[in-house]
């Protein structure tokens, strides 16, 4: 019984059209992160926040560490996620090449689709996380949900030049909830497709009954008179006659030349006088001869004395001498 489906389903349009989404957004995260990358506007939102009230100073830290006091960046001012967007948008567009052609190829079933996005939902879990955590590093100017560029208007910015970076950070973050939930689908979908339907086990169990009795058919033989499929076929081996003497190449030389069906040895060791070794005659025929070589004129006139029709090409066969085979020596070594 099959547990898991090794195809879609309902069929392979669902799955285009999420690959017609992931597409655009897979180009759009890698070309953001990457113009975002390594610190083209982090710090400066992160100072405009704090000219405005809304979170910590990105000198927060020096005050920290001139007094001797633990201080922590906050994740969303980090240079990890920096670094972390840029890594998982190169390693989407990989994925997304690599599972299209595999889809195409029918080399990419359900059950690998569930694990592979299941690790795109754990990386851009962790995406969204960063992108919307929160600052609490300055008492008097708390963040206590996600930073001020999400959750409030590009215009409430001091300096208005940030306001393009603020967009950028704002369709970044955008970006990412939305190829987050593309991977969920594709998840649902694949997890889904895991479990064959009615029809697909029943076409399951037809495929393992057809195979099973093509190799029940080597592996019985059936009854002539019943039709049943009863023991084994008993495979034609060569050399064994009756299942008691092997036919050796040699052992049928000699019962063919000695017009016996048994070795001619055999009747040595158990009778008490040597039997007389057989005697047979081997002839062979004479090549032909053609007009021009001797004795071919002699050979016709005669012929034509003789009352017979020349044929040319053909000669009279002459007798063969008798060939003589000793006899096997009186005693042997055991």
């Amino acid at each position: 019984m099959y547990f898991l489906s090794r195809r879609w389903k309902p069929n392979k349009w669902p799955f285009y059209i999420l690959v017609g989404l992931e597409s655009p957004l897979t180009v759009a995260l890698l070309a953001l992160f990457g113009i975002a990358s390594p610190n083209l506007y982090r710090t400066k939102l992160w100072q405009d926040g704090a000219d405005n009230g809304f979170n910590s100073s990105p000198s927060t830290g020096l005050y920290a560490a001139a007094n001797y006091r633990p201080y922590t960046t906050p994740k969303v001012w980090s240079q990890f996620i920096t670094d972390y967007n840029v890594v998982i948008s190169v390693l989407s567009m990989f994925i997304l090449l690599v599972k299209s052609v595999m889809y195409i190829l029918h080399v990419f079933p359900p059950v690998l689709s569930v694990l592979v996005h299941a690790l795109l939902i754990a990386l851009y879990t962790v995406s969204v996380d960063y992108q919307s955590s929160s600052d609490t590093t300055d008492p008097k100017h708390p963040q206590r949900g996600p930073p001020w560029y999400i959750t409030k208007s590009c215009s409430v910015t001091k300096n208005k030049s940030l306001v393009g970076y603020c967009e950028q950070a704002k369709a970044s973050f955008a970006a990412t909830c939305a190829m987050l939930g593309v991977f969920i689908i594709y998840f649902g979908f694949a997890l889904w497709s895991c479990f064959p339907s009615k029809q697909q086990r029943a076409e399951y169990a037809e495929t393992r009954r057809l195979k099973a009795e093509k190799w029940t058919k080597f592996e019985s033989v059936e009854d002539p008179t019943t039709g049943e499929h009863t023991g084994y076929p008993m495979p034609d081996t060569p050399g064994v006659q009756g299942s008691l003497n092997p036919m050796t190449p040699r052992t049928q030389a000699f019962n063919t030349l000695g017009g016996t069906k048994d070795l001619p040895l055999r009747n040595h060791f158990s009778a008490p006088r040597l039997p007389n070794s057989p005697t047979f005659t081997m002839t062979s025929p004479e090549q032909q001869r053609s007009p021009l070589s001797l004795g071919f004129i002699d050979r016709v006139g005669s012929d034509v004395q003789a009352g017979k029709s020349p044929e040319i090409g053909h000669s009279p066969v002459p007798a063969a001498p008798h060939m003589y085979f000793p006899p096997p020596p009186k005693t042997s070594k055991k």
